[in-house]
C-alpha cells in the first residue's frame, strides 16, 4: 500500500507543532526532557515515509531511528564550524547540543510509535476496503 503524501505532510507539520509546544511550561516535569526527542523521531518517521511512499514500514522505522541516532552521535563532535550552526536557533533544534543516552531511548520509542501508528492505520484502511 502506497502512503498518502498529503496525509504524511500533515502529520509532519502536526508533529513539528507538537514538538515546539512541548517546550512550554504546560508539559509535566517528568516527561519534559524526553517528549521533544520522542516527537523528533516520530517526525523523522513521517518524513522518511513521505519521501519514500512505497517503502515498507519496518525499513522506514529503521532508517528514521538511524537518522536520529546519527544526529545524536554527531553531538559528540564539538568543533567551531558545527557549533556555529548549533548556535543558530534552527541549527540547534535540528542538531542538538550534547549527547545523552536518554535521547537514544526517546528516539527508539518515537520510531516504534510511528511503526505501530502506521500498522494500525493500514489495518483499519484494509478493513474499510473489504
Amino acid at each position: 500500500m502506497r502512503r498518502n503524501r498529503k496525509i504524511y505532510l500533515g502529520l509532519i507539520v502536526m508533529t513539528i507543532v507538537l514538538g515546539l509546544a512541548s517546550r512550554t511550561s504546560v508539559i509535566p516535569v517528568s516527561i519534559y526532557p524526553y517528549i521533544g526527542d520522542y516527537l523528533y523521531a516520530l517526525m523523522f518517521f513521517f518524513i522518511i515515509g513521505f519521501l519514500f511512499p512505497n517503502t515498507n514500514t519496518l525499513k522506514v522505522t529503521v532508517v528514521s531511528i538511524g537518522v536520529c541516532y546519527a544526529i545524536e552521535l554527531l553531538q559528540l563532535h564539538q568543533s567551531p564550524w558545527i557549533n556555529n550552526i548549533r548556535n543558530n536557533k534552527l541549527g540547534g533544534l535540528i542538531l542538538g547540543f550534547g549527547f545523552l543516552w536518554s535521547d537514544i531511548v526517546s528516539y527508539t520509542f518515537g520510531g516504534i510509535t510511528g511503526f505501530f501508528l502506521e500498522k494500525i492505520y493500514r489495518r483499519k484502511s484494509e478493513k474499510n476496503i473489504d
